[in-house]
């Protein structure tokens, strides 16, 4: 079984962008989605972002979507033939524009609350859900250039323990298993190395390495993942988990928060935690119908939107190569 999993993390998905004249490959950011347990189990703000997303996905162009964890509000789901794939994904992320496009899924806190192995096993049942392995890698081509990008995809769950959403005394407390905490650090080390030669690299997870919200930073990320971003010179890194938008940017990386596919919070509790100037962005309005994130990589830059669920655009920045 071991050996069935070193071999399952090392699996590449190489996603082919759908024919940019210019050469990008674009996709959408969206975490902390997940609906509610109860009827009709999707939330208004999450109607309104996928109805949005829909829209970004035609207008500015979309390949895929990465979904940034808490997929199923509040505890996961029970096994592949869940109801809630439907009731709070299927049946609601239905636009045209995102009918066809491929997800990519990591798993959260709330994940890990519920079964994330039939998360897993639900790709194999639909042909938008994405989700190979805990962690893995997606290699990126950008059309018209012989130019690629790298995205590894975390399981900071994994990484540095469960925590809590809502309310205090919610900061992971350490791995549950720390040999395999380890293994996916390693893991990631070797691919970090690897993609010395891709014009972006992008880390996605779930818990936030800088945040000035509700959660703010993550000690765990802060002292395991930061170093090897900044040493790597990674282009972004991207995570929800605090439900709300940002963009933080500290030793030329860039942090793109986008948790607020399903609720909105403006506290900015944490705001003293982070590198002093490091803050860029924030959006939290609580009356706002949510919000997510549109990245587009050319051969020039890595160009981070983030977009309300009006479809007002409300920052954009560009991150070079």
């Amino acid at each position: 079984l071991q050996m069935l999993a070193l071999l399952w993390m090392t699996v590449t998905v190489t996603v082919a962008a759908g024919g940019d004249p210019e050469g990008a490959v674009q996709f959408l950011a969206v975490g902390d989605w997940g609906g509610v347990p109860d009827p009709p189990f999707a939330t208004p703000r999450e109607v309104a972002t996928a109805a949005a997303m829909g829209r970004a996905a035609t207008d500015l162009g979309a390949d895929f979507v990465l979904a940034l964890g808490d997929n199923f509000y509040y505890e996961g789901v029970r096994d592949e033939w869940d109801p809630r794939f439907q009731e709070t994904f299927e049946q609601v992320f239905t636009a045209p524009g995102l009918r066809e496009l491929p997800w990519f899924v990591l798993a959260g806190n709330h994940d890990h609350a519920g079964n994330v192995t039939a998360q897993l096993a639900y790709g194999h049942r639909s042909p938008r859900w994405n989700f190979p392995h805990y962690y893995y890698s997606l290699r990126l081509s950008l059309p018209g250039t012989n130019a690629s990008a790298r995205l590894l995809v975390l399981d900071t769950v994994l990484l540095c323990g469960g925590g809590d959403d809502f309310g205090a005394g919610g900061a992971p407390q350490g791995p549950r298993d720390v040999g395999a905490a380890a293994a996916q650090l390693a893991w990631l080390r070797g691919r970090l190395a690897a993609a010395r030669h891709d014009r972006y690299v992008l880390v996605a997870g779930h818990y936030p390495v800088w945040s000035v919200a509700e959660h703010g930073p993550t000690a765990c990320l802060v002292r395991l993942l930061r170093p090897l971003l900044r040493r790597h010179r990674v282009t972004a890194y991207l995570c929800g988990h605090d439900h709300n938008l940002q963009f933080l940017e500290e030793g030329g990386v860039g942090y793109v928060v986008s948790g607020a596919g399903n609720f909105v919070e403006e506290s900015q509790r944490h705001g003293g935690a982070v590198p002093p100037g490091s803050l860029r962005f924030f959006f939290g309005a609580p009356a706002s119908p949510g919000g997510f994130a549109h990245l587009r990589l050319d051969a020039h830059a890595a160009t981070v939107t983030f977009l309300e669920a009006t479809g007002r655009v409300l920052y954009r920045v560009a991150l070079a190569p």
